[in-house]
């Protein structure tokens, strides 16, 4: 009896970090057979209380639930695992904080069209102790353009940049779409590795736009299964060096990264059109019949992050990202972040975590002279399109093992780069003032 007592409570220890514990130990019986069920609930409130397109409170919602499999522990199929990812979207009256906020720094990184949907599935087989190869449903921001500092952001732009986000077809393979592809994984040392991806191109599939060019692809892919294979192949390479990583580790941690992407797509121009005779005129010009078209895409970027000191349960770091793209066929021609987190805020409060970041995604010059074409050929005041800047204060708070609460603060400069304001095309949204709060529960 003491045995089994003591057994079971080492069982709820391993699993302490969540709130419904073991299970009465099915949980460690099905890790013994390499299956492991996890699930968290965040929960949130944002209220854009000036500027931006309207004011008004966003209330939103994430189920998220994966399932990971280790094949040798389950069927005997070593160095091969499984990953399944699926989430429950929802929402108060259709209502998400990007609608208030109208910029193209979403104030939410959980922001989506309330549905349920499959995110991620994949098998991954190691190759030696070198490498590996992924192959599936995937999603680039789970592994490219990361920092584990900007992390402690709520706003999208600090997780899957707007560099992407804005600039490919249906917003890419991040959050909430993904799409197949194959991803491998190369350890050139101890600290150093190279990864390269092809995705296939638009997320959306290929009768999205077809009928609506203003259609919203998440809801062309409402519930993650469309698997398209349209759109053309976006590429990806990073090479990471990555030192004191580990949860054990003594020294100060770094990750620095370079990688680029090429989607072999076509990209309509951003100023330019074609009359009907063919020649270039304005997108502006009341004489445009047709999009001027341009064979694929680009950009390249980096990332640094870095622990500048390390105490006692504390710990300070820096973050920086940043990326650019050709103008003609972007909205986002170069963005860039960084900021600085701590960790062991207050003495006791080990888990706890202040982070404070800055975004700048400056808009494609050419979207610029499209703006001062609009007020040309209209003969009325246009706001002129330049960029939009982020700042965000955020607090998350260790309330319990399985319980973050997370006060947030956030002010965009110029939301949408300067874009009009909805009731009146002729001045541009003022700066948006959005406070609120977050809570993620582990199950």
């Amino acid at each position: 009896m003491v045995l089994s007592m003591g057994s079971a409570l080492a069982d709820d220890a391993a699993f302490s970090d969540t709130l419904t514990g073991d299970w009465g130990g099915v949980r460690s019986a099905l890790d013994d057979r390499g299956i492991s069920i996890g699930a968290t609930y965040t929960g949130e409130a944002l209220r854009t209380l000036s500027g931006g397109s309207q004011q008004g409170t966003a209330f939103e919602g994430l189920v998220d639930i994966a399932v990971d499999t280790d094949l040798e522990k389950l069927v005997g199929w070593r160095g091969a695992t499984t990953h399944i990812r699926a989430f429950q979207i929802h929402n108060a009256n259709g209502e998400n904080a990007a609608d208030y906020a109208g910029a193209i720094s979403d104030p939410s990184n959980i922001d989506a069209l309330a549905t349920t949907r499959l995110f991620t599935v994949w098998l991954q087989q190691e190759v030696g102790d070198a490498g590996s190869i992924r192959v599936g449903q995937l999603a680039a921001d789970d592994e490219f353009f990361i920092s584990d500092t900007a992390g402690g952001l709520i706003n999208g732009t600090f997780g899957w940049g707007n560099n992407f986000a804005a600039n490919l077809p249906s917003g890419g393979p991040g959050y909430p779409l993904a799409t197949p592809g194959v991803r491998g994984k190369i350890s050139v040392s101890e600290n150093v590795s190279v990864l390269g991806a092809v995705f296939s191109g638009d997320p959306a599939g290929r009768r999205c736009y077809r009928d609506d060019p203003e259609a919203d692809p998440q809801a062309c892919n409402d519930r993650g299964t469309t698997f398209s294979f349209s759109g053309g192949a976006l590429w990806f390479g990073e090479a990471q060096y990555l030192v004191n990583q580990g949860d054990d580790a003594t020294g100060l941690a770094a990750a620095y990264k370079v990688g680029g992407w090429y989607h072999t797509g076509r990209f309509a121009d951003r100023r330019f059109g074609l009359d009907a005779a063919g020649g270039r005129v304005s997108m502006a010009d009341p004489t445009v019949e047709d999009d001027d078209m341009h064979d694929g895409n680009w950009g390249i970027y980096g990332v640094a992050d870095q622990m500048i000191w390390r105490g006692d349960g504390s710990s300070l770091s820096l973050f920086l990202r940043g990326g650019v793209s050709p103008s003609n066929r972007n909205l986002v021609s170069w963005y860039v972040d960084g900021g600085i987190g701590l960790k062991g805020v207050f003495p006791g409060r080990d888990e706890d975590a202040l982070t404070f970041g800055i975004a700048h995604t400056h808009v494609s010059g050419d979207l610029a002279h499209l703006d001062r074409d609009v007020a040309f050929f209209s003969g009325a005041p246009y706001p002129v399109r330049t960029g939009e800047t982020v700042l965000e204060l955020s607090y998350a708070m260790q309330v319990a093992p399985w319980w973050v609460v997370q006060p947030d603060i956030q002010y965009i400069i110029r939301p949408g780069g300067g874009d009009p304001h909805p009731d009146d095309g002729m001045r541009r949204m003022e700066n948006a003032f959005v406070l609120g709060v977050r809570s993620e529960m582990n199950f």
